[in-house]
């Protein structure tokens, strides 16, 4: 690995570095790391956020909304100045304060099967921050058909659910193991009917970028094969395994 880093770079990431699971290496993998986060919503805020923090040297935004008033308490790199703008381009711009060296790639549509493919081979992670199941199915059969690393995240009122989906290991059960497409509906994931509180969505976002970074630095134990519950109303914390399905 040739990329040395400067002195700032040593200095603003020094209590990374000293980390024995990181080190000068793990910051270098870091820095040379590139993850596709799609939806800038309650959880891609805190996942981008965190991940720049980190120093991921390059990072690409899917979102086609604007910040609307009803976002604010929950999304959490936007603020009034940034009402009816573009979700990528205000949440590049506060990136961009926090690490400018940090590459940030905007995309500013709604993710489908007809525009996916141009951009996101070029990631080697990816973040699914969706409010829907229909996305969620997409970056899920995409991911195991190219072997990429998939973290998904699901928040609604209290609640939130994390699956990590290492599709390098054959073995490993996809998202259809555990919901049906033609079985389940949208309005679970659907703030403006089920609710959220905004620390939820904080909470869940930045588990996701924390499996993200251990991914990147190959350390620890990921969630493959599991899912992660949380009920943060109890604070109840539990993991269910999940089966792979034959033909699925």
């Amino acid at each position: 690995m040739n990329l040395k880093l400067n002195k700032n770079q040593i200095e603003r990431f020094s209590r990374q570095i000293i980390l024995k699971n990181i080190g000068i290496f793990g910051q270098k993998k870091i820095i040379q790391s590139k993850v596709l986060i799609v939806g800038m919503g309650g959880l891609g805020c805190p996942v981008a956020e965190f991940l720049t923090r980190a120093g991921v040297g390059y990072i690409g935004i899917v979102d086609s909304d604007n910040v609307d008033i009803s976002n604010i308490h929950r999304q959490s790199l936007y603020d009034i100045t940034d009402l009816k703008k573009s979700k990528v381009i205000a949440a590049k711009k506060k990136l961009n304060k926090i690490n400018f060296k940090t590459k940030i790639k905007c995309h500013k549509i709604r993710l489908s099967k007809n525009n996916y493919r141009k951009f996101i081979d070029k990631y080697d992670y990816i973040v699914d921050g969706s409010d829907n199941f229909k996305t969620k199915f997409l970056l899920n059969d995409f991911c195991k058909k190219t072997k990429k690393f998939l973290v998904t995240g699901a928040i609604s009122k209290f609640d939130g659910h994390i699956f990590t989906f290492d599709f390098k290991n054959k073995k490993t059960p996809c998202i259809r193991s555990f919901f049906q497409e033609d079985k389940i509906s949208d309005d679970i994931l659907n703030c403006e009917y089920e609710g959220i509180l905004g620390t939820v969505a904080g909470i869940i976002g930045t588990i996701q970028a924390n499996e993200i970074l251990k991914k990147i630095l190959n350390i620890g134990k990921n969630l493959n094969g599991q899912i992660l519950i949380l009920d943060l109303l109890n604070l109840n914390f539990r993991k269910v395994k999940l089966n792979k399905i034959k033909n699925v």
